[in-house]
């Protein structure tokens, strides 16, 4: 099902953006829609029936100009957007997701997940926990680790919480789309590769985390974050263009209008760039390609609060809009 928000969605930067739309009971499609919630069926536009967004990104320098110049000429084929179901603005190959990348989220992190013989006392424990993020962002490389596409979800979307799932947590991101294949690009050219933005809940449960039966092997990141749904992508996807300083993005979370993440995308340990260039020194990046950029402090774990049956987030980030999603236990669906 899916979960409309209050009002008209919240406005994006620039002239237009990218965004897949259905009818009632139609296909999806590739739609540009431009500020004023008018919406353009790119199909007809470009003459193509089998065109997706994520077509358009394999010509990217091309189709920004053609999608530009329909944006100023008000094409009188387009329609309210109130009309259209909004998905998931588009459907990436790949996923790569940057973990512990805001300095006082993974502050919050360290103190919340302490081991249980460590009995020092927590100011000590944050102290130590900054001396490291500093020396991180100075010193070291990125965290990235690859998701599943299948976990992505529609904006406005219930999102399915697993029976298995016992402490499911949000996570707010601003998530880069690549727009040109990108292989070992330099941290000086990598945003030359990033066609756009737009957000990301990568929600995780906290309970799997860890391996418990092999602890010794880290981190499980297939069961904590994959589950179908538990990635809320879009409402938008915004030209890189359009977005002046990727780089001081406001993202605010809301639980049941309660405000849970507010916070600067300043607080990043590593910029978009330094995330794309180095994910891009093993793996080859695709147009289309979704960059999940790290979540910034005021998870649940935070405030000892998680996601339960009727949980409704909010999410928003600077010039990107705003997405709604219900949480809904499995059993009750």
């Amino acid at each position: 099902m899916s979960v409309k928000p209050e009002a008209t969605p919240a406005p994006f930067a620039g002239r237009f953006a990218l965004a897949t739309l259905s009818a009632p009971d139609g296909p999806a499609f590739p739609a540009l829609v431009t500020a004023d919630a008018r919406v353009l069926d790119l199909r007809t536009a470009f003459g193509d029936e089998r065109l997706t967004v994520r077509a358009l990104l394999e010509d990217w320098d091309g189709a920004k100009e053609r999608l530009s110049a329909l944006a100023d000429q008000g094409d009188p084929r387009s329609g309210p957007l109130a009309d259209f179901r909004v998905h998931a603005p588009v459907e990436p190959r790949q996923v790569f997701q940057s973990g512990a990348n805001y300095r006082q989220h993974v502050i919050d992190l360290h103190v919340a997940h302490r081991d249980p013989a460590d009995d020092r006392p927590e100011e000590e424990r944050r102290a130590e926990a900054a001396e490291i993020m500093d020396r991180r962002a100075a010193e070291d490389l990125p965290y990235v680790f690859i998701g599943l596409p299948s976990a992505i979800t529609g904006p406005y979307d219930e999102v399915v919480l697993p029976s298995w799932a016992e402490k499911p947590d949000w996570e707010l991101e601003l998530a880069a789309v690549i727009g040109r294949p990108t292989h070992r690009v330099s941290v000086e050219e990598a945003l030359d590769h990033v066609a756009g933005y737009t957000i990301a809940n990568d929600l995780t449960d906290r309970a799997t985390v860890f391996r418990r039966d092999m602890p010794q092997i880290g981190t499980d990141w297939l069961r904590s974050k994959n589950a179908p749904g538990f990635t809320p992508l879009g409402p938008w996807l915004v030209p890189a263009s359009s977005v002046a300083d990727p780089g001081d993005l406001r993202l605010v979370l809301k639980l049941n209008g309660e405000t849970m993440q507010d916070e600067s995308t300043k607080d990043m340990l590593f910029d978009i760039a330094r995330v794309v260039s180095y994910a891009s020194r093993t793996a080859e990046l695709l147009p289309g390609d979704v960059v999940l950029t790290g979540s910034p402090a005021g998870n649940g774990m935070h405030h000892g609060r998680l996601l339960r049956d009727g949980d409704v987030m909010d999410g928003s980030i600077t010039g990107l809009g705003a997405q709604r999603t219900r949480c809904v236990a499995e059993a009750a669906r």
